[in-house]
């Protein structure tokens, strides 16, 4: 099976230049084994191996750099936070020295996965689905490029390949008659019926399609594909896909007698034990467009104290040693939430770069701290994401405004003698500072910022941003 080179993410082609299977240096022999696989599975990144962890297994992560893949359809325009637990397994493994493949499956997305879910995923047209998978790629080569520019010091030569790929490269031309032919013949019926997901929905009142059905034989033929095109020898998956990655090694077996294998990793769930995700409703996403870098940043921030050393271990490249003084300080002295604020640091760093946790942490210090030095320093975009449903104005700053002025155009108070009056009560703020002069003209550098920008607010929660556009 010789490998073909593959197509990389521009920046991780200079960490290895030659096709995924090329064999690693010494150095990097010696660096290579079953050693984070152990890791792994003490970080809580590890949850079955299929076939099951073994002698030949293990002798397989020592030989050499193995190439392993994980799958991400793009049913949304976004990755999650759920998705985040198999990228760190991806950057886990390339930071050992081996080869990775993530997979965005815009092919098998039309199908639709039937794992976990009750009913029949709605229909979704080519055309979506392909910019989907474009958002998708362009989201994971963003985790991939951060891990490399603010996580990683081992330099670029330790670091194993990454290849990214869209499965619709084999599907494209393949001719349903040749895969019914082909890899079809290989497939059994009683076990395809015989997989936990398609019994609950056989099972259900929706039912389950044939094209719900045959998708986990298109994702055993997405194994197939990688192997021999890549040589890869090892599926990751969530735990829910653990018969999907059955049927990629039965097939694989039964046309090259090769072993191969599988390893699931864990869900992240919520505290009612909800899968954190698109289905349920309750996805934290890691495009900007749909959470930003301060939401991320609050919600895990606010995280309980029991789930905390968790996510520490599944979604930070802390060391165990750390993460365990972290979590020894943090019972100390729960109340100042340290290990939620280095983990709200180290996955915002992941996700959004330098240049997003700096913008997370200005508009936490901006809205629970009344930073008016970080106010001053915040975009438009931050103020937008910070103060979200706030109605946002462009006025031009005429000589001679007031602060009573300013709050009848934007109509933040009423017209009158009640509006004059609330402001005299105090009930205004600009800029976090209460005004009580409704005759008070606007000062720049006080009340209209370097930015231009008049952060006004009216009882406890009404705010209203003015953005001031010079004469």
């Amino acid at each position: 099976m010789a490998a073909r080179r593959a197509s990389m993410w521009p920046v991780v082609m200079l960490l290895r230049s030659g096709a995924a299977r090329r064999g690693p240096n010494a150095q990097a022999r010696r660096r290579i084994g079953s050693k984070v696989f152990t890791e792994m599975h003490e970080r809580g990144l590890v949850g079955d191996v299929f076939p099951q962890a073994s002698i030949e297994f293990r002798h397989l992560l020592e030989s050499r750099a193995q190439t392993l893949y994980c799958g991400f359809d793009p049913t949304a325009d976004s990755l999650h936070l759920g998705h985040l637990v198999p990228v760190m397994a991806l950057l886990n493994w390339q930071r050992s020295g081996h080869h990775v493949i993530a997979l965005v499956g815009d092919a098998t997305a039309r199908i639709g996965d039937p794992s976990g879910r009750t009913t029949c995923r709605d229909a979704v047209p080519c055309d979506v689905t392909k910019e989907r998978a474009s958002a998708l790629r362009a989201g994971l080569e963003r985790l991939f490029r951060n891990h490399v520019l603010f996580l990683w010091d081992g330099g670029l030569e330790k670091l194993g390949s990454m290849t990214m790929l869209n499965n619709s490269e084999w599907y494209d031309d393949l001719a349903v008659v040749d895969f019914l032919s082909g890899a079809g013949r290989r497939f059994r019926m009683g076990t395809l019926l015989g997989r936990h997901s398609v019994q609950r929905r056989l099972h259900s009142a929706d039912g389950l399609s044939l094209s719900e059905f045959t998708y986990q034989a298109f994702q055993a033929y997405d194994f197939l594909q990688l192997y021999e095109r890549y040589g890869c020898v090892i599926q990751l998956g969530g735990s829910d896909q653990l018969g999907n990655i059955m049927n990629g090694h039965d097939l694989i077996s039964r046309m090259h007698d090769d072993h191969v294998y599988g390893i699931t990793m864990p869900l992240i769930t919520n505290v009612t034990g909800d899968k954190l995700g698109k289905t349920a409703g309750n996805a934290v996403w890691l495009n900007r467009d749909r959470t930003s870098p301060f939401d991320l940043y609050q919600y895990l921030l606010r995280l309980p104290d029991n789930d905390v050393e968790r996510y520490l271990r599944l979604l930070t490249f802390l060391p165990l040693a750390e993460i365990n003084s972290i979590m020894n300080g943090h019972r100390k002295q729960p109340e100042i939430r340290n290990a939620q604020r280095r983990l709200a640091r180290e996955v915002t760093l992941l996700v959004h770069g330098k240049e997003g946790l700096e913008s997370a942490k200005r508009c936490t210090s901006t809205l629970y701290e009344g930073n008016l030095e970080a106010l001053n320093a915040m975009s438009d975009q931050e103020l937008r994401e910070v103060f979200q449903g706030a109605p946002f104005y462009e006025f031009l700053l005429e000589p001679g405004t007031s602060i009573l002025d300013a709050c009848h155009r934007i109509n933040a108070v009423p017209e009158g003698r009640r509006g004059f009056e609330l402001i005299v009560a105090g009930a205004v703020s600009i800029n976090h500072e209460r005004q009580n002069n409704p005759s008070q003209l606007l000062i720049r550098g006080r009340h209209v910022l370097q930015n231009g920008v008049t952060l006004l607010r009216v009882g406890k929660k009404n705010y209203y941003i003015i953005k001031w556009l010079s004469l």
